[in-house]
């Protein structure tokens, strides 16, 4: 599997260019009632470029249900599928059992601890998805020790990275050509570069990355780290890339995986 971004793989022939899955990601977008209309241009023409659309979470600005029907507005219809997680944004205010159903209804697979299977560009893709959550990273990471809620903060990240691993466990048993590891929180320092060292533990885990190396992917998507770099590679080999959109600086980034492992570099 190669990976591209931008408008099309560079190096790559003609038949490469076919036979890649195009995947346009974002995370971070942050809408509010004000924000009807935003992306919407955007995403219209993402059936020109794109097979599928990675949502990695933080699509609403405080979480609530209202700001959720924005969302559902500018994806609504797109005529490609969209696959999305949730972020610590769309949790704020309670309300994200409801922001799943709105996303849901606009024909968004919203994911937690699960995995979809679609088909696309005339492969089997599939997606796994979870929030995740924080702890830091190898060498400078909170542990499951001590007060019950050091525990549970720990936990939720454990069981989280648990999730992940089985939802691409699933897709590997199903025999997909490509599979996506898709959370708002990193799995890698990597993607982090440019933020504050001091924050680097709420912004992440490695706890994902060796759910992803150990289950097995061809490409990590997040976002959550406004100030991070947006390519990376866990322990394991497989690429990440924080796809938030301040980082990635437009509507979306835009990927070509080959399941064949032909292309060109990373542009």
């Amino acid at each position: 599997m190669s990976v591209a971004t931008g408008p099309s793989a560079t190096g790559s022939s003609a038949t490469a260019a076919e036979d890649a899955v195009r995947v346009a990601a974002v995370g971070d977008i942050h809408l509010g009632e004000d924000c009807t209309g935003l992306l919407r241009t955007a995403f219209d023409g993402l059936t020109d470029c794109a097979d599928l659309l990675l949502l990695a979470g933080d699509l609403t600005r405080h979480g609530t249900a209202a700001e959720a029907e924005v969302v559902a507005g500018e994806v609504r219809g797109i005529g490609i599928p969209g696959v999305a997680v949730l972020g610590n944004h769309d949790y704020h205010s309670g309300e994200e059992a409801e922001i799943t159903r709105v996303l849901r209804d606009a024909g968004v697979a919203v994911l937690e601890g699960e995995s979809v299977v679609l088909s696309v560009a005339g492969h089997k893709v599939g997606v796994a998805g979870t929030k995740g959550f924080c702890g830091g990273f190898v060498g400078r990471s909170a542990g499951e020790f001590g007060e019950p809620e050091m525990k549970a903060f720990v936990r939720t990240t454990r069981l989280s990275a648990a999730r992940l691993t089985a939802a691409l466990g699933d897709l590997a048993v199903g025999g997909c050509a490509l599979r996506i590891a898709l959370t708002h929180f990193s799995p890698v320092p990597d993607t982090l570069a440019g933020e504050p060292l001091e924050i680097y533990p709420f912004l992440g885990s490695y706890l994902l990355a060796e759910a992803i190396d150990s289950a097995g992917a061809d490409l990590s998507v997040h976002g959550h780290a406004h100030l991070g770099t947006e390519h990376g590679m866990t322990a394991g080999g497989v690429r990440v890339r924080n796809v938030a959109q301040p980082v990635i600086g437009k509507a979306y980034a835009l990927y070509h995986l080959h399941p064949d492992g032909h292309g060109g570099p990373a542009r």
